[in-house]
């Protein structure tokens, strides 16, 4: 058996024990240090990106407002639930985007209950509004190409006003429910998100704020592609030869009498007075159907290029928000499914909807174009 003198440590053991315990110790402060420098510089870089997402939002917005106002050639109902989408939009970037980049950026909420409710209540209602705007403009679209006679005399800036309202009103509906179980937490809050309890309330938002939206968005879109192409193939179908258009009567020329002969079918050339009335007759014929056929020809590109456009913002719309809305539906039902670093992409690719419909509105429409520039011009000579 070993002596107990045998069994106890030297002085050289302690050191060694010593220096391995410093040894674990710095390289675990190291590594703490890295992670938290790793972690601060992403900080940096999120709060950097989101706040130039947020400025992009707000200042693009601005202009298509700006624009609208300063061009009398905008002033139409059209383009006034346009400046209305814009003007939520630049309620999102100023309500709702700042904050949400604060608190994705540090993970937890420190403005109180109060802001917080507010805030919440301000993401649903704009965000939504921002939606339905588009389905008051599709539906406007679809009235304009489908009953264009009728609908021109009832197309007044009142009825665009209503229409605004409406999507208000619905808009305010779907974000109101939440304050009515919002329970006071005495202490300190931490975390601000929507409900999910109530599942009933989870399905009424989901299906009245983007589902069934989208649902009309779809089939509005499909009739007014079908009426354009319609309309579009009827043009190219009544198009008359390009022999009208191209012909050139020269009054005091030889070759003017069989000129007027060929253009006017059953004129009888008694006289050089009647030769010469043929004639003016005729140039005023080329004259008309040329400034017919460019207009036809207008109307038809202008036809294509707002389908086009208004396919665009659809398009861009069920990529920006289809995310969100999915995973809003099934986190109550799979609660294991949720992680916050998911649940903030697609937040903030649903706020990116705001910055995409002014860029695809200024970008495609020519009369926007030209106020935009005018605008510019306007600023930089009085600065």
């Amino acid at each position: 058996m070993e002596s107990a003198s045998q069994l106890k440590p030297t002085p050289v053991i302690y050191g060694e024990l010593l220096n391995i315990s410093t040894n674990y110790s710095n390289a675990s402060f190291t590594s703490k240090a890295e992670v938290r420098d790793s972690n601060l510089a992403f900080q940096v870089g999120l709060a950097v990106t989101l706040a130039l997402i947020t400025f992009a939002t707000t200042l693009s917005n601005a202009f298509v407002i700006a624009t609208i106002y300063q061009s009398r050639k905008l002033h139409t109902p059209a383009n006034f639930l346009i400046a209305s989408l814009a003007v939520t939009d630049l309620l999102v970037s100023i309500l709702v985007m700042p904050i949400s980049a604060l608190y994705t950026v540090s993970h937890t909420w420190t403005l109180g209950q109060v802001v917080c409710d507010i805030w919440l209540s301000s993401d649903i209602t704009c965000c939504t509004a921002s939606i339905l705007h588009l389905c008051v403009i599709a539906l406007d679209r679809y009235w304009a190409i489908t009953d264009a006679v009728e609908y021109a005399k009832k197309r007044t800036p009142a009825r665009a006003a209503g229409m605004i309202a409406t999507a208000w009103v619905i808009a305010i509906s779907i974000s109101l429910p939440p304050f009515f179980w919002r329970q006071v937490k005495a202490e300190e809050v931490t975390s601000c998100n929507v409900n999910t309890d109530h599942i009933f309330y989870t399905i009424y938002s989901t299906f009245g704020a983007f589902y069934i939206p989208t649902l009309l968005l779809i089939a509005l879109y499909g009739r007014i592609y079908v009426e354009a192409r319609k309309r579009i193939l009827k043009q190219s179908h009544n198009k008359p030869g390009k022999r009208l258009t191209s012909a050139h009567l020269i009054t005091n020329s030889p070759g003017s009498v069989a000129s007027t002969t060929s253009l006017n079918y059953g004129t009888n050339d008694t006289s050089s007075c009647d030769t010469t009335s043929s004639v003016n007759v005729s140039q005023v014929k080329v004259t008309v159907s040329d400034a017919l056929l460019e207009k036809k020809r207008i109307s038809a590109a202008r036809e294509r290029k707002a389908t086009k456009t208004l396919g665009i913002i659809l398009g861009a719309y069920i990529v920006c928000w289809l995310p969100f809305f999915i995973y809003t539906l099934l986190v109550p039902v799979c609660e294991s499914c949720f992680h916050l670093e998911l649940f903030d992409i697609f937040t903030w690719l649903g706020y990116l909807n705001s910055l995409i419909n002014p860029i695809i509105y200024t970008m495609s429409n020519e009369d926007f174009k030209q106020a935009f520039h005018k605008l510019i011009r306007f600023r930089c000579c009085r600065a």
